[in-house]
């Protein structure tokens, strides 16, 4: 898909990946949607303004009020939305024998649900327009279980059977999706976990992590060339192999790294 003069509803995009997309697609020549909980994160992802080319929409998806209100202010001032970046997500290092309950809930909320609601009042302006694509952030953990992060994985394999599915059920309308599994990429996701704090050995890895602005590259490459599914940096689809040929011998090692072993 061309991106240029493309409307992009982003959302997360106060910080991170989203707000790495966001510079991203602008770069491209796309009119930019962006909301975020963050009135003044969303400015600071656009350090000179909005501009002519985005809209800034402070919001709380995991509210419906809010969910539509994102969508109607995107379609009152662009007319359309050709693409919907679901970028906003949430983990937790948490056990999931113990996790609270309402932890548990909360995460499913933004990292599935929010998203499932925002793309139902979104695609129907694209199957009007028999045209548009769905890119859904799932994660390398939804396609091998983080055992650090159980949760946080089960509901990005729950993002991923929906891209899919979508796929087929939206392919006579001229609609793509696009599912993005990120593996560890130099953001504030640690930081702003609503609990508990990654194994030592985990942490260590960020020395192998991409940049947003990497991993922004990559998605919008994606795109542009219709991809079904894209893993990035690309070296993640040797541990996900890893995992669907030798599952024991893999699964030991992430024990040990979760301290579990």
């Amino acid at each position: 898909m061309r991106i240029d003069g493309k409307v992009v509803l982003i959302t997360g995009a106060s910080e991170g990946i989203g707000a790495a997309c966001a510079a991203e697609f602008a770069r491209a020549g796309a009119k930019l949607s962006l909301t975020a909980r963050s009135e003044e994160g969303l400015r600071r992802a656009c350090p000179n303004g909005p501009g002519p080319n985005a809209l800034i929409i402070p919001a709380d998806l995991t509210n419906e009020a809010d969910r539509r209100r994102v969508v109607e202010r995107t379609v009152e001032t662009y007319g359309h939305i050709d693409i919907l970046i679901n970028n906003a997500g949430v983990g937790v290092y948490w056990p999931s024998w113990n996790i609270p309950m309402e932890e548990a809930r909360y995460l499913m909320e933004l990292n599935f649900f929010a998203l499932l609601g925002l793309t139902q009042l979104a695609v129907p302006h694209m199957r009007a327009r028999k045209s548009g694509m769905v890119v859904n952030v799932g994660s390398i953990g939804g396609k091998m279980t983080l055992p650090w992060l159980t949760i946080y994985s089960a509901s990005k394999y729950a993002v991923g059977a929906l891209t899919e599915g979508m796929r087929m059920e939206l392919m006579r309308d001229g609609i793509r999706t696009l599912l993005v599994c990120p593996g560890y990429v130099l953001t504030g996701f640690q930081k702003n976990v609503r609990a508990g704090q990654a194994p030592a050995k985990v942490r260590e890895g960020r020395r192998f992590a991409i940049t947003p602005q990497r991993c922004a590259t990559d998605i919008r490459r994606g795109v542009e060339r219709d991809a079904r599914t894209i893993v990035t940096p690309r070296t993640g689809w040797l541990l996900v192999l890893a995992m669907r040929l030798f599952p024991s011998l893999v699964e030991a090692r992430m024990a040990e790294m979760n301290g579990t072993a």
